[in-house]
């Protein structure tokens, strides 16, 4: 009778051993990585946000462990790799910090090409899925959104016109960007955005461009004294394509039900949701400048049109890269500003 006993309870707790541990293992905690400083907004309003939204709606089954400013190690242009790589689980960075290496996504960083960051954010997401899936196909792709009105910020000169750029030492986020400012007269410097007070302070850089949410986590408005933005009636200089990537065997091992919450979480809606936060803060980091005394200076409909006729060859130099590389560029860019245009609020 004991040994019987005996065999029982061992049946059953061979028998429940697998239960509980596939149990276990339907919990899982995931590195986020991003250059992002710890007191941005992007980090603080947009990544933990989406953490902690993944974290309640999986009963905190799934947990994630957060590593702004590169604290995991690398630099801004090697996130995306390490979210390839399964050396973090998860990525945000710009595509465009590896000049050419996801040239189909650039189309978006194009000059005047966008004017509201949700809506265009919401094209970003349904271009990266109509015409470059194959672009990001190393990982599984959570977010492509866009951020807010990029303008220019400079340290000890005015810029009221194009002319003005002239000999100015400009830092620009990606290729397109700084090909454009290239255009607009000024010597381009690419730069990621970490680099950025350091180059202000030892005059590396006369002034760089930026959308105005983004300038208290560099402390840009500390170092630049002026700021040159175009009219809200005219479309942005410029916008940068962010994407948030996660490691494709680290999606596929989740159980189904956690998939379903990550894929909830992901795509069209949040993009959109991750560009409308971007420029919901434009306006704070810009009264931020203006109390210190700033001085901020909106080009003209003539200055406008000047600066968008010098950079006009930008648009022209990617359709024929893209030809080169055997895509439709023409097509490319005329479905982007047809997206743009059909989920912006104002066209």
């Amino acid at each position: 009778m004991q040994r019987r006993s005996l065999l029982k309870s061992g049946a059953a707790i061979a028998l429940g051993a697998p239960a509980l541990s596939g149990f276990a293992q339907q919990a899982v905690t995931l590195k986020f990585h991003t250059f992002m400083s710890p007191t941005s907004n992007v980090w603080l309003y947009i990544h933990k946000v989406w953490m902690d939204k993944v974290e309640k709606e999986s009963g905190g089954r799934i947990k994630f462990e957060g590593y702004p400013a590169m604290q995991l190690g690398g630099t801004p242009p090697n996130l995306y790799d390490q979210a390839r790589d399964g050396v973090v689980d998860i990525s945000w960075t710009l595509p465009g910090l590896t000049g050419g290496r996801f040239p189909r996504a650039e189309v978006f960083e194009l000059p005047f090409i966008m004017k509201d960051a949700e809506g265009t954010s919401r094209a970003a997401w349904e271009f990266f899925t109509t015409m470059m899936p194959d672009e990001f196909k190393e990982t599984h792709t959570l977010a492509f959104h866009t951020h807010g009105r990029g303008l220019l910020h400079t340290k000890s000169k005015q810029v009221k016109s194009a002319s003005d750029l002239r000999g100015m030492k400009m830092r620009g986020p990606t290729r397109m960007a700084t090909r454009l400012l290239g255009h607009a007269g000024a010597i381009p410097v690419g730069m990621p955005l970490p680099a950025i007070p350091d180059a202000l302070s030892k005059g590396t850089v006369d002034g760089v461009a930026l959308p105005w949410e983004v300038i208290t986590s560099v402390k840009v408005h500390e170092l630049c004294k002026y700021h040159s933005e175009f009219p809200d009636t005219s479309p942005a200089l410029y916008t940068s394509v962010f994407v948030m990537s996660m490691n494709k065997n680290k999606y596929e091992s989740l159980a189904p039900d956690l998939k379903k919450i990550i894929d909830a979480n992901s795509g069209a809606d949040v993009s959109a949701w991750m560009g409308k936060v971007q420029q919901d803060y434009d306006p704070i980091s810009r009264k931020l400048a203006l109390d210190r005394g700033n001085i901020v200076y909106t080009f003209s409909p003539a200055e406008t049109a000047e600066f968008q006729k010098l950079t006009s060859r930008v648009d022209e130099e990617w359709v024929s890269d893209m030809d080169k590389k055997g895509y439709d560029g023409k097509k490319l860019l005329a479905t982007a500003k047809s997206l743009i245009a059909k989920h912006s609020k104002n066209g």
